[in-house]
C-alpha cells in the first residue's frame, strides 16, 4: 500500500508501515501540510488491519528541525489559527499512532528539535545515530511545547529533567539521551539502519495483540489507581490468553520452541 503526499513518504508493505519525513531541503521541519499527513498518514495504518510495527524515519542529514518558523513568521496575523489547525492534526496524529496495537519505532539519523523531538519521545521505542542532538527549542522561539511532549516527557525521564529540557533548552547528545531515557539506544552512524531493521523485524514477528496491550496499560498507567490498574491487566492478560497467538505461545513455551505468531 502506497499513498502519495508531498511532505512525507509513506508505504505499507509486508505488515510494516514507513512514514518518511521529506522536507529535507527545509530540514524536514513541521508545517501544516505535514502536520495533515501525518494524521493522514496514521488514519491508514489504523485502517490497515494486518499492521504489525510503524517506522518513523526521515530523509536529509536531519530528523526534524522543529516548526517551520519561516511559514509561521508569513502568516502574519493567522498565526495563531495557522498553528491551531497545525497542532490538531498532528496531535490526532501522534494519539493515533500511540493507541495503534503496533508498536512504533522512531530511527534518528540527526538532531530532532521541537516537533521533531516530541515524535521522538512519542514512539514507543526509539534508536539515534551517535551524531544526533536533541532539543526542545520551543521557548527558544518564545513558543510553549507541543506534540504530546509534555506529556510523555515527564513519564519517560521524569519532572526535573522534563523541565530542565523545556525551560532552557538543553541540547543533549545521543549518548546523554540513551542515558536520560529519553531514547533506547544510540548506534553508530553507519550502522543505524540495520539496527532499526533487526528490531522491527522483531517486532513484526511477534504477538501484536499483545503488544498492543502492553502500549496501553503502560500509557494508562499514571492516571489509574492501583486497583484499577490491576483490573486493566487483568483482563487484558485474559484476552491476550484467549487469543491465537496467546494459545501459540502458550503451546511454543510447553513444546519447547520458538513460537510462530501471526498478529492475532
Amino acid at each position: 500500500m502506497d499513498q502519495e503526499f508531498e511532505t512525507l513518504k509513506f508505504t505499507i508493505k509486508d505488515s510494516l508501515a514507513t512514514i518518511t519525513l521529506a522536507r529535507p531541503e527545509a530540514a524536514n521541519a513541521m508545517n501544516p501540510r505535514m502536520a495533515r499527513e501525518l494524521n493522514l498518514a496514521a488514519i491508514a495504518c489504523e485502517e490497515h488491519r494486518g499492521l504489525r510495527a510503524v517506522l518513523i524515519n526521515a530523509e536529509g542529514k536531519l530528523f526534524c528541525a522543529g516548526g517551520d518558523i519561516g511559514e509561521f513568521g508569513a502568516a502574519g496575523d493567522d498565526v495563531g489559527a495557522m498553528i491551531r489547525e497545525m497542532a490538531g492534526d498532528l496531535h490526532h496524529g501522534i494519539s493515533r499512532l500511540t493507541r495503534l496495537r503496533a508498536p512504533v519505532v522512531a530511527s534518528i539519523q540527526g538532531t530532532a528539535a521541537g516537533a521533531g523531538f516530541s515524535l521522538a519521545v512519542a514512539a514507543d521505542l526509539s534508536i539515534a545515530a551517535e551524531s544526533a542532538k536533541f532539543t526542545m527549542a520551543y521557548t527558544q522561539a518564545g513558543l510553549s511545547p507541543d506534540g504530546s511532549s509534555t506529556y510523555f516527557l515527564p513519564r519517560r525521564i521524569g519532572d526535573r529533567k522534563a523541565r530542565e529540557l523545556m525551560l532552557t533548552n538543553r541540547i543533549l547528545s545521543a549518548s546523554e539521551a540513551e542515558q536520560w531515557g529519553l531514547i533506547n539506544r544510540a548506534v553508530a552512524a553507519d550502522a543505524l539502519v540495520e539496527e532499526t531493521h533487526q528490531l522491527i523485524a522483531q517486532l513484526c514477528q511477534g504477538p501484536t495483540r499483545a503488544l498492543g496491550a502492553v502500549k496501553t496499560l503502560l500509557n494508562d498507567s499514571f492516571n489509574q489507581g492501583l486497583e484499577t490498574q490491576m483490573e486493566h491487566e487483568t483482563r487484558a492478560i485474559a484476552e491476550c490468553a484467549m487469543s491465537r497467538d496467546g494459545r501459540e505461545g502458550v503451546r511454543a513455551f510447553l513444546e519447547k520452541r520458538q513460537p510462530d505468531f501471526q498478529g492475532h
